[in-house]
């Protein structure tokens, strides 16, 4: 089991593989780079329902869904005071998220909800190309310096602007409750998370490819 806020809450769990140290976290934060793009187009989605549709609805594992609402706290819809609710300064990170033009975001996972093989995915919607792609960055970043890896900046397997990252460590992997991968992909003014805890890191890394893959399709160009 991937140890979180709490030893009982699977969605926290797995948000401290994808967000262990927020940008608003002391020694996290950083200005958005790049140039703005300018608001997202009527074609994007205009509220978190809309964005729902979009996520994927199942994973190549086969990995049962586990129900948001039975996460603690409940997956599905986030809005910017969602997110900063994870942080020790809350104030602090809703300034943060808004200065990446955060709009909304939905959260889905898959599991036994008891340890074991895991898969969760992430899309978050900003007003700006630029600053999804800085928030997802800043996501894998943090990530590999807290489980001191190697992260692969546009691996040959992702498209561009992608970040993956493997987790060889032993004992991060039994912190993590098995061989773990992860990856952060900045799309249009979309943020997509991957993240999959599985049997082998072989296992791993094929969900999060074939998930990745899936999502992105999914979304708006």
């Amino acid at each position: 089991m991937i140890r979180g806020r709490s030893s009982q809450s699977v969605r926290a769990a797995v948000l401290l593989v994808l967000l262990p140290c927020l940008p608003a976290t002391v020694g996290c934060a950083r200005a958005v780079d790049g140039v703005p793009t300018g608001v997202i187009s009527d074609a994007f989605p205009e509220s978190a329902d809309e964005l729902e549709a979009l996520v994927v609805a199942e994973v190549p594992s086969g990995l049962p869904r586990l129900p948001d609402a039975e996460l603690d706290p409940p997956a599905g819809a986030k809005a910017v005071d969602d997110i900063a609710d994870y942080s020790e300064d809350p104030a602090r990170e809703r300034d943060v998220l808004e200065h990446y033009g955060y709009r909304q975001g939905w959260e889905r996972f898959w599991g036994s909800g008891s340890g074991g093989p895991m898969t969760g995915v992430f899309v978050d919607q900003f007003t700006r190309r630029d600053g999804a792609v800085a928030y997802a960055e800043d996501l894998a970043r943090n990530d590999a310096e807290h489980y001191d890896g190697v992260l692969h900046d546009n691996p040959p397997e992702l498209p561009g602007g992608c970040w993956m990252l493997t987790v060889d460590d032993p004992e991060a992997q039994a912190s993590l409750g098995g061989p773990a991968a992860l990856s952060w992909c900045g799309h249009g003014p979309f943020s997509v998370a991957v993240t999959a805890v599985a049997e082998s890191m072989d296992a791993a890394r094929e969900e999060v490819l074939a998930v990745v893959d899936e999502q992105l399709d999914r979304l708006p160009p």
